[in-house]
């Protein structure tokens, strides 16, 4: 009962926010929170869930940023209509690529990601058809609702809600399936998990393969807010890295970790690009990197961690046992 009540306080004050707070720095502030939480929530399946720390995410970031505005620049159609695409894309680059880098493990996993993020990069910075440096724009002005470019980040934060819920809803129902088991197995140890049974490989794939779709539907809605995508916007390997941070800093294979990491750091980010403008545009990696050692020292499960320890019931060792 508890657990419910938060969790509607929690939605009664996402739902308020805008109305309560209603500048345009704040809306547009809220509404980033947003849409890097569905971001971070969508990594968090395959980082936090099945421990696969993946840093090369921003592939599929950017495979529905630019089916997003592909599908308007490329086409003349609303950038909505680009999302079925960046998912497919997504989910089948995720297939491709995890066959041979799900094999491996750690830090392994790691760097073979953030090569492939970075040929990708590459590829699409040298591909004219898709922009190359410049990158595409999206319609600058709306031509009907498809188009989902609106002057005021309110509807964009409902929007981005509403998404946030459907990823949140479809993460638990996961980790309360017989595949959430099976990842939390092969997180602990994957070769006890595969003695018992537990299809690793496919397992893993499977949860690559989501990730790929939520983090691509994050690229498109990132692409429509803004209007615009080039390789950094939506192939730079920092956004990977922010993601993974606010996951971590939340805490990773927690639900509501990612949202708590990007309620923290998304402000921190934007308001420190306000004070200090062009001056600080390095801060933001000494921001990264601190964060990453504090939680590494300090709490490596994460902030959200402090409250779930507490609530676990510690065992009295004064109690007698049935024989």
């Amino acid at each position: 009962m508890r657990r419910w009540i938060w969790l509607s306080v929690v939605v009664a004050i996402a739902i308020a926010y805008p109305l309560l707070l209603s500048s345009p720095f704040q809306q547009r502030l809220g509404a980033l929170v947003l849409l890097y939480a569905i971001a971070a929530s969508a990594w968090n399946i395959v980082g936090g869930y099945a421990g696969q720390v993946s840093v090369g995410h921003v592939v599929f970031f950017g495979c529905g940023a630019y089916a997003a505005m592909g599908s308007y620049a490329k086409f003349g159609l609303s950038p909505l209509f680009g999302i079925p695409g960046g998912i497919v894309i997504a989910v089948g680059l995720a297939a491709i690529i995890g066959v041979p880098t799900l094999r491996l493990s750690g830090h392994y996993f790691s760097m073979a990601t953030i090569a492939v993020a970075e040929t990708m990069r590459l590829i699409v910075t040298n591909t004219d058809w898709l922009g190359a440096a410049v990158g595409l724009s999206g319609p600058t002005v709306p031509r009907n609702i498809f188009d989902l470019s609106f002057l005021s980040s309110l509807p964009y934060y409902y929007l981005f809600l509403v998404i946030l819920a459907i990823t949140l809803f479809v993460t638990w129902w996961m980790t309360n399936s017989r595949m959430g088991f099976y990842l939390r197995a092969i997180k602990d140890s994957e070769r006890a998990a595969r003695s018992l049974g537990a299809p690793a490989s496919r397992t893993k794939l499977y949860a690559y393969m989501l990730s790929a779709a939520f983090t691509s539907v994050a690229g498109a809605l990132y692409a429509m807010m803004f209007g615009f995508v080039d390789p950094e916007s939506g192939l730079g390997i920092l956004i990977s890295v922010k993601i993974l941070i606010m996951a971590a800093l939340g805490g990773a294979g927690l639900l509501f970790g990612p949202l708590v990491g990007a309620a923290i750091l998304v402000p921190l980010e934007e308001i420190s690009n306000s004070w200090l403008g062009g001056k600080g545009a390095g801060l933001t990696f000494v921001l990264y990197g601190a964060i990453i050692v504090l939680i590494a020292r300090f709490q490596p499960g994460g902030l959200l961690s402090l409250f779930t320890r507490r609530r676990k019931p510690s065992a009295d060792p004064g109690a007698s046992h049935a024989p």
